[in-house]
């Protein structure tokens, strides 16, 4: 396949307008200006929708009884509308969507039988018959581009295909049918890297994390060969929230920072999803100076932060050292992480680390502090907060010490040959055991 070609190679399959090299999106106050190839980008499958179901199987009761992960408080702080749960019914069974497929998974996990206007086995068959001729009259359409037109009616004619699957087919049937686009001659790399793009969101729309990723992967590679600009730009989402699925949040708010000012990848999440991500990575890993700059001050969070009042409390009280105010945030901040299908899966590590990121910056200013005063500043109790730094001592999260006889925590920190000492010594622990492994194998 020619995948590798130029976007100037005027053999491939591909009418984009080049994009200049560097473009500066400015923005109005809110609004997010898409860029060329990000208003043709398929809308489907749509992640909106997407997002929703996250958060209606959040609330949901498991099999074996257990509550559910998002109760009805929660839900109403992450601000979840009281009939979303019709809504996605009529959206997936109705003519915006129509799967089947979809549908059954939904019918079965939510438990929608015997809802109101909830759809039978029989108009779910019928409308997989009436799907059946509608695939039958695009691969027909192919065929034809084939023997009557030339390859760029055949391209589109394959992503029509494409389309139609991502929309209301299963995720097996849409992957399937973009591998044939993939799989077309003469596709420049442009082309092959939305293709690429719209095979990743049918992996994440059904949760195949680890598919996603390597499509992303495949995408990004090409980009840095021959993409333009804005596809590039539209990637570095794409490989920031692939990244926060799996733990790489470090990585992931680089990524996320540098696309603040010329986000148009709302293909893929909403501006206000795109800036809580970039807040709750930014503020794990940004230093102050550059939280204080892109984040607090940054004119595109201002803009939506209204909308999103319990990250940016969050991040604000972080900076302003009001400790008491950022626990109570992260309360409020914790049923949004849980609501959202890019950050629940680690919520319970994000948490963990915002509390370490909050004991560590509060520590930093003492050289020893009492239990009792800290407990103060935080607003709990000191057996609770005991416990807390205990374990995150323990685990070598936090350089202090406590000393329980005089209820005062004491701060260490070690100079950077000492860190660099033990950090040998740990490495040369590792080695040898692995030394001593191999040689009882070799033995045998």
């Amino acid at each position: 396949m020619g995948g590798n070609k130029q976007e100037d190679d005027t053999s491939s399959m591909d009418v984009d307008t080049p994009t200049p090299a560097a473009p500066v999106h400015k923005k109005k106050k809110g609004i997010v200006t898409p860029s060329a190839s990000s208003e043709t980008a398929s809308k489907y499958p749509d992640m909106s929708l997407a997002q929703s179901i996250h958060a209606l199987v959040m609330m949901a009761s498991t099999p074996g009884g257990a509550e559910p992960k998002l109760d009805a408080e929660g839900a109403k702080a992450a601000g979840i509308a009281d009939d979303l749960n019709s809504t996605v019914m009529a959206k997936v069974g109705g003519s915006e969507v129509e799967n089947p497929s979809l549908y059954r998974q939904l019918k079965s996990t939510l438990q929608w039988e015997g809802q109101p206007n909830c759809l039978s086995e029989e108009e779910l068959n019928a409308m997989e018959e009436s799907h059946t001729k509608k695939l039958s009259e695009l691969e027909e359409k192919v065929e034809d581009a084939s023997e009557n037109a030339g390859d760029m009616e055949v391209l589109e004619a394959r992503f029509d295909v494409a389309r139609f699957a991502a929309k209301s087919l299963s995720k097996e049937a849409a992957l399937e049918a973009y591998d044939k686009v993939l799989n077309l001659p003469k596709l420049s790399s442009g082309k092959t890297i939305d293709a690429l793009m719209e095979s990743a969101r049918v992996a994440s729309f059904h949760g195949d994390t680890k598919k996603g990723s390597e499509l992303i992967d495949r995408a990004a590679k090409m980009a840095a060969d021959g993409g333009d600009w804005d596809r590039r730009n539209r990637l570095k989402v794409y490989s920031a929230l692939s990244k926060l699925l799996a733990r790489d949040v470090k990585e992931a708010s680089t990524l996320l920072v540098d696309c603040i000012a010329t986000f148009s990848c709302t293909e893929l999440c909403s501006y206000t999803d795109f800036i809580v991500y970039t807040m709750i990575s930014g503020v794990l890993y940004l230093p102050r100076t550059e939280l204080k700059k892109m984040i607090i001050d940054g004119p595109e969070i201002l803009s939506v932060a209204k909308d999103i009042p319990a990250v940016n409390a969050l991040v604000n009280a972080l900076y302003d050292c009001d400790y008491k105010g950022y626990l109570h945030a992260m309360v409020d901040v914790q049923p949004v992480l849980v609501a959202d299908r890019f950050l629940q899966p680690h919520s319970g590590y994000i948490m963990r680390e915002l509390h370490v990121l909050g004991y560590k910056q509060f520590l930093d200013s003492y050289k020893s502090v009492t239990l009792e005063s800290m407990a103060s500043s935080f607003g709990v109790s000191t057996a609770f907060l005991d416990m807390q730094l205990s374990r995150f001592i323990a685990a070598g999260r936090l350089t202090a010490k406590i000393d329980k006889f005089g209820g005062v925590v004491e701060t260490n920190r070690p100079d950077l040959k000492n860190a660099q000492y033990r950090d040998m010594i740990q490495k040369g622990d590792l080695l040898l055991n692995r030394i001593q492994k191999l040689g009882r194998v070799v033995d045998l």
